[in-house]
């Protein structure tokens, strides 16, 4: 049996998951004092790429993962950078 759609899967699982908890710390909180802007930026450019290319060769792990991913990221980046203008 091959278990490597399955290791994607789990692996894209826990990468994406990551995210939650600093989406919901944000969203509790309001505080974005530690997110670095910059970071977030090249990050969730970086994720679009890694989706167009899961895209491209067809990886439904890497196309699932990545489009979450970018989701929660865009996220963190758009209220961090709402919650700093709006001080």
């Amino acid at each position: 049996m091959d278990y490597t759609p399955l290791i994607g899967l789990m692996a894209a699982t826990c990468t994406t998951a990551a995210f939650v908890p600093q989406v919901i710390a944000i969203l509790k909180t309001g505080n974005v004092d530690g997110i670095s802007v910059m970071m977030y930026s090249i990050f969730t450019v970086g994720i679009a790429l890694w989706l167009s290319y899961g895209l491209l060769v067809n990886d439904l792990p890497m196309i699932l993962a990545n489009a979450v991913s970018l989701i929660l990221a865009l996220m963190v980046l758009v209220l961090t950078v709402y919650k700093r203008w709006q001080h």
